[in-house]
């Protein structure tokens, strides 16, 4: 004896007034929360002014080190050796500690030891956001 199953009739019963009352009600939170946020800002009142104050979103400026096909550094456009680097580095640490990042420029034709003094300067300078890029000049 066959059994016959109504398997459609379940899914045609779905009772749709719950999930419109949700939409609803969030629909008035956001509204309710939007005026709110309006009015914050619509307040009129004198902020405090700070002599020293430093944005903390302004990211520092990358240091840029190239070194060229002969193993010679040069910073801000100026040819220095690795104890100026070094100084050049640590100022540039103390200045924005934490947060000093530093682009190694090299030369394709350059051995990779002279890129490797300039990364040794960084780790200690304490810099470890370092990236090294080869270019081809020509």
């Amino acid at each position: 004896m066959a059994v016959k199953l109504n398997r459609g009739f379940a899914y045609g019963n779905i009772n749709m007034t719950p999930m419109i009352d949700c939409v609803f009600l969030l629909l008035i939170f956001f509204l309710v929360a939007t005026k709110f946020e309006e009015e914050e800002r619509e307040m009129n009142i004198v902020l405090p002014q700070a002599s020293e104050a430093v944005p903390l979103t302004a990211k520092p400026k990358e240091v840029i080190v190239n070194v060229d096909h002969e193993g010679k550094f040069f910073v801000a456009g100026k040819q220095i050796n690795e104890p100026q680097l070094l100084g050049a580095l640590r100022q540039a640490a103390a200045n924005n500690p934490g947060r000093q990042s530093v682009i190694i420029r090299a030369d394709r034709r350059v051995p990779f030891e002279y890129v490797v003094v300039v990364m040794n300067c960084c780790n200690q300078a304490h810099i470890r956001d370092y990236q090294v890029n080869l270019k081809s000049e020509g």
